[in-house]
């Protein structure tokens, strides 16, 4: 089975006027898609998001806010599902990234690790539940999120979410 990789890209809060969510979801999944380039405004984080997700909230989809707003949580825009656009898109809007900035700052990457419990991930279906070495996998990519929630939370941006098949 083939998992699904989840790409990150900030962005205006309303991204170039458009407030029509199933053309802004397209928008952003059309070609140059998050994950491919975009000036540091993007970030892939592959197939590590559930386990950071898991990391972060003790659950593999849900949990509270601010902490699952960091990969699962904003607000849908493919709600016809991912038919259209090959993939589920969500919005994060601008002070939902703030707070979920905040929460990454004051969280260390350590205090998460303490959560890793392969068995428990696997039996609640989290993907790539079985991560080789998972510290020195995991502790760049949460880095990374820190830092692109940091600088969304600091121009004002709000933050797309593209889930799909790689």
């Amino acid at each position: 089975m083939v998992g699904l990789a989840l790409s990150y890209l900030r962005v205006p809060p309303v991204l170039e006027g458009e407030t029509d969510p199933a053309r802004m979801a397209a928008a952003s999944v059309a070609g140059d898609g998050p994950g491919d380039g975009h000036d540091g405004r993007a970030l892939d984080l592959g197939g590590d998001w559930q386990v950071l997700h898991w990391l972060l909230t003790g659950d593999a989809w849900d949990g509270r806010q601010p902490e699952a707003d960091v990969v699962c949580g904003g607000r849908l825009l493919t709600e016809d599902g991912a038919d259209a656009t090959g993939a589920d898109v969500i919005y994060l809007a601008p002070e939902r990234v703030k707070a979920a900035a905040a929460h990454l700052d004051a969280t260390p990457f350590a205090s998460l690790a303490e959560r890793m419990d392969a068995a428990a991930m696997i039996a609640a279906g989290v993907q790539d539940a079985e991560v080789p070495d998972p510290a020195a996998r995991l502790r760049p990519a949460y880095a990374r999120l820190t830092a692109f929630f940091r600088a969304a939370a600091g121009e004002g941006q709000a933050v797309l979410k593209v889930l799909r098949q790689p």
